[in-house]
């Protein structure tokens, strides 16, 4: 929602103006960088202009850029502006206008931040506020239409940011994913299953500015119809937040290991199981310089995720595993894989639930579970590991590495 004659998308940040000058500069860079990579990838047009605290999107297609910068990790919140004279005359012909186009009666606010020196503007915040207020009343009155104003709860709110130079007149703020802007940590593999689970997982750490490899641990004959492709998509969904970045599904072929786990364990296979796949991982993250691994798992939802299993499971690996989701409700999960578009593509049952035990294990120990273990199941993973490769058919965008902050 935009006013008339809007050419400007004011982009804010958050954490990012929290952290030293040094650092802040480097992370505002970064993100100037993907939001050009976001604005290219939907072949949209805009300038990007830095501002203090702020970006400005230059642009003939104020929607467009503003969904485009509402879908790019670190920023808080987007605005599709029209700008105008910095004097209160100006700014209510701009109040007008918009009201004009938005307002159709109900209750209604004017908010207004007046930035800079006092002495740049011979009127203050509230000033604005009681002008603009005056102005859209005035137009609503001579339009016939019902209105009054509510600064606690409005119906419409139209919005005022006053400079030195020049004021802006906006009726959103469209709100981003916030967090820190991607590249600024550095990469994680992340364990890919399709679910509903490891996308999220894998969008929050993007969100906290790690760039993720996908990895699919193939089950083989375990694996369930279209396993593989949900992986795949799931993979491709979360591809346009990260354009610059190479988000192709990494194929694990774990086929025969996922066999002879099957065949050999019973009390405890889900564990051992896990600890594999996390072996796998923690192999290819020494190939592409990854830190850690991410995984979907969360505290209580699944027999293996019982805290003392996630101990269990962690310890087969030196590397850290982060768990995004681990105090995180179903369906909080759930509804976080309908905003950010990956739930529709991890709706098909997971194949390992054909690996699970019938009587699962909720409390073990590392010990009893290593003395399980297949005889040279970590070479084996290391094995798996040397022929991970791409999946072609999946999201292929280029390479690029994350500068650290």
């Amino acid at each position: 929602m935009h006013p008339p004659g809007a050419d400007v998308v004011v982009v804010r940040h958050g954490e990012i103006g929290t952290k030293s000058q040094h650092v802040s500069a480097k992370m505002e860079r970064r993100l100037r960088e993907n939001l050009r990579a976001v604005l290219d990838d939907r072949g949209l047009d805009a300038e990007v202009e830095q501002r203090r605290f702020r970006l400005w999107l230059h642009t003939d297609d104020p929607e467009g850029v503003t969904a485009a910068a509402a879908d790019t990790f670190g920023v808080v919140s987007a605005s599709p502006a029209v700008r105008v004279e910095p004097t209160i005359e100006s700014i209510r012909e701009g109040l007008t206008a918009a009201a004009r186009e938005t307002y159709d009666g109900g209750s209604f606010a004017v908010s207004a931040r007046r930035a800079g020196e006092a002495s740049a503007h011979p009127f203050s915040s509230t000033d604005i506020e009681r002008e603009g207020g005056a102005a859209v009343w005035d137009d609503a009155e001579a339009r016939g239409i019902e209105s009054e104003v509510d600064l606690d709860d409005p119906d419409t709110e139209l919005f005022v940011d006053c400079r030195a130079d020049d004021a802006l007149v906006f009726l959103e703020k469209r709100p981003g994913p916030g967090g820190l802007p991607l590249g600024t940590q550095d990469p994680l593999v992340a364990l890919m299953s399709g679910g509903i689970d490891s996308p999220v997982a894998a969008w929050e750490a993007m969100k906290r500015g790690a760039p993720v490899v996908p990895l699919y641990v193939d089950l083989g004959d375990y694996g369930g119809v279209d396993h593989r492709a949900r992986a795949v998509s799931t993979a491709e969904a979360l591809s346009p937040y990260a354009p610059d970045y190479d988000m192709r599904l990494r194929l694990a072929p774990a086929g025969d290991a996922i066999g002879e786990i099957a065949e050999a364990v019973d009390a405890g296979r889900m564990l051992v199981l896990r600890r594999f796949m996390l072996r796998v991982a923690a192999a290819v993250a020494e190939e592409y310089g990854a830190v850690g691994v991410v995984t979907g798992e969360a505290v209580g939802q699944k027999s293996s995720q019982t805290t003392a299993n996630l101990a269990v499971t962690s310890a087969a690996v030196d590397l850290p595993v982060h768990r995004p989701l681990l105090t995180v409700d179903k369906t909080d999960i759930t509804a976080r894989a309908e905003e950010i578009g990956t739930f529709d593509e991890s709706t098909i049952p997971a194949g390992c639930e054909r690996l699970a035990p019938d009587y699962p294990e909720t409390r073990a120990r590392v010990g009893e579970i290593e003395e399980r273990e297949p005889d040279g199941l970590r070479e084996r993973a290391r094995e798996v590991a040397d022929r991970v490769e791409p999946v072609e058919d999946a999201a292929d965008g280029d390479p690029a590495e994350g500068e650290t902050a």
